[in-house]
């Protein structure tokens, strides 16, 4: 189901109760247990899904630093696929009790297991352990380390082992602290190297826990035991584990698991390859225990309140590599690197199905960045930063065109972080070239073959006056990627009050408009289009900014508008929501040359020389059907949905529209006619949440994640192919508040990310990303 919107305090109207009634929308029900960070209940959703929701304890939630804790663990969580989590249905870190809602999931956790029937078995062993390796792998994918690994924040569900709790552990579960005196972890199944270098913990971390807990589920105790937590942070440094009564087929695997230097520890992936070697399948919790959600207990044995929820606990951490900021790359070295993208698509910022060995990633990786950097030439100006001809066919020293190198995936970071939003907004035009805007950055052109920067405008200081003409103009409006038109690189200051036209050569302005009167700028080929609240449309001469035509009220006030496929199109529902007047007007001259009534309130999000795509919402604004309106004939057909779309996003590709919902529900409907349930051709969990418009191009589906992962799934059969890493800031600003859709452009794939990174990947092959 699509995840629900928050819409009140977690608390609901008593902030200082500690049991409140209502989490957001969500009434809470039974209470399932309490931790040291907060209180588990039982609630459903709007369509009687259950959900365990944790609401932190009042005196946590009046800590500044615990509430940015908690968001980042939410936005860990929120990263990994719900195959082997307890997936984040919504959550509210900035309500007045933080409160976190995951799917209730049934079985007992690890710690249960054990204490109820003893010990597992040698297979049972091997069947545990390697579900929790596929998690690991998963999580590491994600870029997550865990950091509390142990038998209570794994759940035996019945189709294998689930890790919850994405977050360090609870006070009260150790005295030992960090430097800001708060927990990094559970002792009897922390790493070495949590307790000498916490800041370097990296994924080797979870493997050792993993190890831990297996010695514990084999027999009934950890490999480092003591009543004292300074007892078994020594006995984790210093001593070789206890081993007694693990399997002997297993000690090896084991012993290796534990050993004190990271490097000497297996993979996930390793660990999976030998932990599967019997072929088991994975274990159930069968109807030993009620499981809940992601979470663990106060006393770190489990119980209900340790199934449940996730949300007690502060943020997990990732280790993600931080982006080197690549600038004035384009210089006689780097012509080489020829060729880009030969249309004018849009580009903005989002396992594979087959797994890369994280070896083969870093060398590919690394020869990637050597290529970028073997291209360094240093140069620059105030205001417009240029570095040579980016952008021409390479030459050798005798004068002879050179061959094009193979192309290689790149990352560059054009922006100069700053703001709440990091990600980069960016189009690509057909004079094979990217034109991008960033926070302090007004306009980039950067080369698609290697990610060079030809040129690059500063953004004006703040306060600076805006003329026509001034180098240091404003950066892109929020959500406003350049557009070409007229030949020309227009770009959007970001208080969205001024229109400013680059040359594409040089960055430098041709003309500038003021904006701030006017409720949406569109473009329309060579013609920008001015529109008023009232519908009163103003058109500009996209090369020279001068005046086209005015029309008045050509729509309805409060008209949605689109262009595309050489036309104008404005919607607008009538007050009952009962129906949706669209209007097509001719951009040469604001003509209007048709209107049609349709039935429902109806969204346009797609225009094509064929056909109009529009989504209906219901009442309580999901998306419910998609309706193509045939420009021919002007018919509409209207296909429902199986399941009503949250804030959907949808394209169109000849007879299918694919839509995609904030959840990271992806379908494919069918356009033709039929049923919801014989249009919908196949509907993919793509394990991500609050996604872009999904793009089409040679058979895969494209679009990013709110973390920066970019994800390619197959058109026809609904299979995920691939996803990059996730490339997010290391601040407070992790995730994107928009999500550009990214662009595929001669077998190449375009996207940005909130780590304020632009990078390219092989279109061909996803399953390497």
């Amino acid at each position: 189901m699509p995840p629900l919107r928050s819409t009140g305090p977690a608390s609901g109207p008593f902030p200082e109760a500690e049991h409140p009634q209502y989490a957001g929308r969500y009434r809470l029900e039974e209470c399932l247990g309490a931790g040291g960070m907060g209180v588990v209940h039982l609630a459903r959703s709007a369509s009687g899904l259950r959900l365990a929701v944790k609401v932190v304890h009042a005196e946590h939630a009046a800590d500044a630093e615990f509430r940015a804790r908690f968001r980042q663990e939410v936005m860990a969580a929120r990263r990994v696929s719900g195959a082997f989590t307890a997936p984040v249905v919504d959550a509210d870190p900035d309500a007045g009790r933080p409160w976190m809602a995951t799917l209730f999931i049934d079985g007992p956790t690890l710690s249960e297991r054990v204490k109820r029937n003893g010990p597992l078995g040698s297979g049972e062993l091997r069947r545990v352990g390697a579900g929790l390796a596929e998690a690991l792998r998963d999580i590491h994918r994600a870029g997550v380390v865990h950091r509390d690994l142990k038998p209570s924040n794994v759940l035996l569900a019945a189709d294998g082992p689930k890790v919850i709790d994405f977050g360090i552990s609870r006070p009260a579960d150790s005295d030992l602290r960090t430097e800001t005196g708060k927990l990094i972890g559970t002792p009897p199944f922390m790493a070495p190297e949590q307790f000498q270098r916490p800041r370097d913990v990296g994924p080797a971390a979870d493997v050792f826990a993993m190890g831990a807990v297996l010695v514990h589920a084999a027999t009934g105790r950890g490999p480092f035991d003591s009543n004292s937590p300074y007892i078994v942070a020594y006995q984790v440094v210093h001593n070789e584990p206890d081993l007694a009564g693990v399997p002997e087929d297993l000690v090896p695997l084991l012993r290796r698991c534990l050993a004190k230097d990271p490097a000497e520890r297996p993979t996930a992936d390793e660990l999976m390859g030998e932990l599967r070697a019997d072929g088991g399948a994975g274990v159930g919790g069968g109807a030993e225990g009620g499981g809940v959600g992601a979470g663990s207990g106060a006393d770190g044995s489990g119980g209900a309140a340790g199934r449940a929820g996730g949300a007690a606990g502060s943020g997990a951490v990732a280790f993600v590599p931080g982006q080197r900021r690549v600038e004035d790359t384009a210089g006689a070295e780097a012509a080489g690197m020829e060729g880009a993208p030969g249309d004018g698509a849009g580009v903005g910022a989002g396992g594979g199905a087959r797994a890369v060995p994280r070896r083969t990633r870093r060398l590919r990786l690394a020869a990637a960045g050597l290529a970028v950097l073997a291209a360094v030439i240093a140069g620059g100006v105030a205001g417009v930063r240029g570095g040579g001809p980016a952008d021409g066919p390479a030459t050798s020293g005798g004068g002879r065109e050179a061959a094009a190198p193979a192309f290689r995936p790149w990352a560059v970071t054009p922006g100069a972080p700053r703001g709440e939003s990091l990600t980069p907004l960016c189009a690509a035009d057909a004079d094979r070239a990217l034109y991008c805007t960033a926070p302090g950055l007004k306009a980039a052109r950067l080369r698609p073959a290697d990610g060079a920067t030809a040129w690059a405008v500063d953004a004006a200081p703040a306060g600076t006056a805006h003329t026509a003409g001034a180098a240091g103009a404003a950066g892109a409006a929020p959500g406003t990627a350049p557009v070409i038109s007229g030949g020309l690189v227009h770009v959007r200051a970001p208080d969205g009050a001024r229109l400013e036209a680059l040359a594409p050569d040089t960055g430098a302005v041709r003309w500038a408009e003021d904006v701030s009167a006017y409720a949406n700028v569109l473009h329309s080929g060579d013609t920008v289009l001015l529109v008023t609240a009232d519908g009163t449309v103003r058109a500009l001469d996209g090369a020279t900014g001068a005046e086209r035509w005015t029309k008045r009220r050509l729509a309805a006030p409060g008209a949605q508008w689109i262009t595309g496929g050489g036309g104008v199109y404005a919607a607008a529902a009538s007050p009952d929501a009962a129906a949706t007047l669209v209007t097509a007007v001719d951009p040469a001259d604001g003509r209007v040359r048709w209107t049609e009534r349709l039935t429902g309130a109806l969204g346009p999000v797609q225009a094509t020389s064929d056909a109009l795509l529009l989504l209906s919402t219901d009442a309580d604004l999901y998306t419910d059907a998609v309706v193509r309106l045939d420009l021919s004939g002007r018919t509409a057909r209207r296909v429902p949905l199986t399941v009503p779309a949250d804030q959907a996003q949808a394209v169109m590709a000849g007879d299918t529209v694919y839509v995609v919902g904030s959840g990271g529900s992806l379908a494919a409907v069918d356009m033709t006619g039929g049923s919801a349930q014989r249009a919908q051709r196949w509907r993919l969990e793509t394990g991500v949440t609050h996604v872009s418009r999904p793009v089409v191009a040679g058979g895969h589906v494209h679009l990013t994640a709110a973390d920066g992962r970019l994800l390619a799934v197959d058109a026809g059969r609904g299979v995920l192919l691939g996803m990059t890493k996730p490339r997010m800031d290391g601040g407070r600003y992790t995730f994107a508040p928009l999500l550009p859709a990214p662009a595929v452009v001669d077998g190449r794939v375009f996207a940005t990310a909130p780590d304020g990174s632009v990078f390219a990947v092989d279109a061909g092959d996803p399953a390497a990303w």
